[in-house]
């Protein structure tokens, strides 16, 4: 048996072996990597990454009760085997959505200085807001923009963005050294001067 503590109660021990408790293992991912799952989505420019984000971990519990069979056994892997999958998952999802996006309509975006309604916006949204990550982002290619996403965002190992984007190691690594030199071209830099 596995004992797993989640991040957000040090205290708490869920058991989570995989073969004799999936629910115990979900509850675990979902404390530990729903907020991620989420900021993956909304920097992938997902339109509704809460609904997204429940998608996601409703596809992992599935896929996490279901019965093994003798030529397919079920999930093995433990709560680091569910963080995989359901950056896997989530990966799927941001692709569905692009491709949907494309096949529909352009919206046209929402300009907030017209719009009468007022509504605070939540620490995280005016924290991403300000510091121009999102734009930073939008400036680099897709591959480089998923390869940063999963790797810093998501903090996904090499070998985990390797599973995702159906690369080798050595070429996730090289990609992200190339996504962080294109990202280097487009921060502005000031020079520090001495009184």
């Amino acid at each position: 048996m596995e004992w797993l503590h989640t991040s957000e109660d040090p205290g708490v021990v869920i058991a989570a072996d995989d073969q004799d408790s999936p629910e115990a293992l979900f509850t675990a991912a979902y404390r530990e990597y729903s907020g991620p799952v989420r900021g993956y989505l909304r920097a992938r420019g997902i339109d509704d990454p809460d609904a997204v984000t429940h998608d996601v971990f409703l596809a992992l519990y599935t896929r996490l009760t279901q019965g093994g069979t003798d030529e397919e056994p079920g999930f093995t892997g433990g709560l680091a085997g569910t963080k995989a999958l359901a950056f896997t998952i989530a990966h799927g999802r941001a692709v569905d959505h692009h491709r949907r996006r494309a096949r529909t309509p352009y919206l046209v975006p929402h300009e907030a200085e017209t719009d009468p309604r007022r509504t605070a916006t939540t620490p995280e949204d005016a924290v991403v807001a300000d510091s121009g990550a999102l734009a930073l982002l939008g400036t680099l290619s897709e591959d480089y923009r998923e390869v940063l996403l999963l790797r810093i965002v998501a903090d996904l190992s090499i070998d985990e963005t390797a599973a995702v984007m159906g690369r080798t190691t050595g070429a996730v690594k090289q990609l992200q050294r190339r996504a962080l030199n294109e990202l280097r071209t487009h921060v502005p830099t000031t020079e520090l001067s001495r009184p």
